[in-house]
């Protein structure tokens, strides 16, 4: 009984986890309460069916998730070598055949002699062996009330997600921001937040625009009732075209330093990260589609050359406070013995989802054979992902894509290089987005492979 492990949810975190434990010699409990109990978005039984897109984002190593995916395939990943195994053309993006991904990763769960795919709906989460709590965003109401009654504060546990863009700090005008807080509010370490003035010609631009740009209409199981601090920012535009100065975009208290008058209205960029090298849109969670809020956010002057490390979006997503209510091997600090991986983490994709799959079963391995975990390092997709997780501000706290945001920047050297100019004589040069970023992977490949050393030592 002690090397049993219990899993709730075949989705893509739990068949990682599954797999990657018995894999290393413990035996599987996988429940899976499809078809028993189907939810408003599955179509079928299959574990790891995806029901949004039929893509793992892009391949490129080059790439944020073409990084996390080289990661996942250091272990093995079944999510991922099953992908590729049914992977059709769609570019440098890896997707797949979605039934016949699904249909194999399921053969190859039932036909592991260490797995035991069960059917069933699992309410109750008392165990007295070590659980896996993977059921994704569509947890059943009998298990989310579980989990609730288990938790110290049942606030902790989330619906549904309102998240704002965030942009990567080099691709702002800074020529158009300035640094302050309203009415002089608190202390400004190299700017709380940075401040992008609209004239009224621009902001009825952007209201306008706002209001005619096409929309993501709600999937039949989010019928969502907006509150106050959900609307989104097109919605609040539709209500009248000042509304927004009266709220996310409101120019009262805002100072601009270079010249000391104010502006008709405001954006506001709130540092996301410790690094400062993302920012998010303040109060500018919406339902535009991805290439709508390209155009239309790109009207902001400061951000006409804006890079989106995340889209803002609105939808169903039940998760944890993950910073609050997680211990160090993402277990539960009430309940050392129930782990979460996946979405009801807060992480968001399907890449990340299996990434959360495969640290629980990798931290749960090392608990066991070594009484401790060694966390993958900060430079990795793996580690960045995990320090999101455990490190974000709890009272901000949103699930997020994995983006080169999450790691830390370059050291300043490395954030340039030596050419030889025309003359012969060497000069520093700065390093570009594309070129940063390849060093940003190699640093991130030379750590995985310390990670993994250190992982295989007994």
């Amino acid at each position: 009984m002690g090397d049993q492990i219990e899993i709730v949810g075949a989705g893509l975190a739990g068949s990682e986890a599954a797999w990657q434990l018995a894999e290393r010699g413990y035996q599987v409990i996988l429940n899976e309460m499809r078809p028993l109990r189907m939810t408003e978005a599955h179509q079928t039984e299959n574990a790891a069916e995806l029901v949004c897109s039929n893509t793992f984002k892009s391949s490129q190593l080059e790439s944020a998730h073409g990084l996390l995916k080289e990661e996942l395939l250091d272990f093995n990943s079944l999510i991922i070598q099953s992908a590729k195994a049914c992977a059709i053309p769609a570019g440098s993006a890896l997707a797949v055949d979605r039934e016949r991904f699904s249909e194999l990763v399921q053969q190859r769960l039932m036909d592991h002699p260490r797995i035991e795919f069960v059917r069933r709906e699992v309410t109750d989460i008392s165990r007295d062996h070590d659980l896996i709590l993977a059921p994704g965003p569509l947890a059943s109401e009998a298990l989310i009330e579980s989990i609730q009654n288990l938790i110290q504060d049942p606030g902790d546990l989330y619906f549904y997600d309102a998240i704002a863009p965030i942009i990567d700090r080099e691709s702002l005008d800074f020529e158009c921001l300035f640094s302050g807080n309203r009415y002089d509010r608190g202390e400004l370490e190299e700017g709380d937040y940075l401040n992008a003035p609209l004239t009224r010609e621009e902001y009825e631009e952007f209201v306008q625009a706002l209001c005619d740009a096409e929309k993501v209409p709600p999937k039949n199981f989010e019928k969502i009732k907006y509150f106050e601090a959900c609307m989104p920012v097109e919605a609040i535009a539709e209500t009248g075209k000042d509304s927004l100065r009266f709220g996310p975009l409101k120019p009262v208290g805002l100072k601009d330093p270079r010249t000391g008058r104010g502006h008709y209205a405001v954006v506001q960029l709130r540092r996301e990260n410790q690094y400062g090298t993302s920012w998010n849109l303040v109060g500018f969670q919406t339902r535009l589609k991805y290439p709508d809020q390209d155009r239309v956010f790109r009207l902001i002057p400061a951000l006409k050359n804006a890079e989106f490390l995340r889209y803002g979006s609105i939808h169903r997503n039940t998760y944890l406070c993950a910073p609050k209510v997680l211990s160090q091997e993402l277990s539960l600090k009430v309940n050392p013995r129930v782990y979460l991986a996946g979405q009801i983490t807060g992480v968001e994709g399907y890449t990340e989802s299996t990434a959360g799959g495969l640290l629980v079963a990798l931290f749960l391995d090392q608990k066991k054979k070594k009484g401790f975990i060694t966390p993958p390092p900060l430079t990795t997709a793996l580690g960045g992902l995990y320090a999101h997780l455990l490190g974000a501000d709890p009272s901000r706290y949103q699930p997020t894509n994995f983006n080169f945001g999450l790691l830390p920047p370059l050291e300043i050297e490395a954030s340039f290089e030596l050419r030889t100019d025309s003359n012969g004589k060497l000069k520093k040069k700065k390093l570009g987005k594309k070129e940063k970023r390849a060093k940003m992977v190699e640093r991130a490949r030379l750590a995985m492979d310390v990670w993994k050393t250190q992982l295989s030592s007994t």
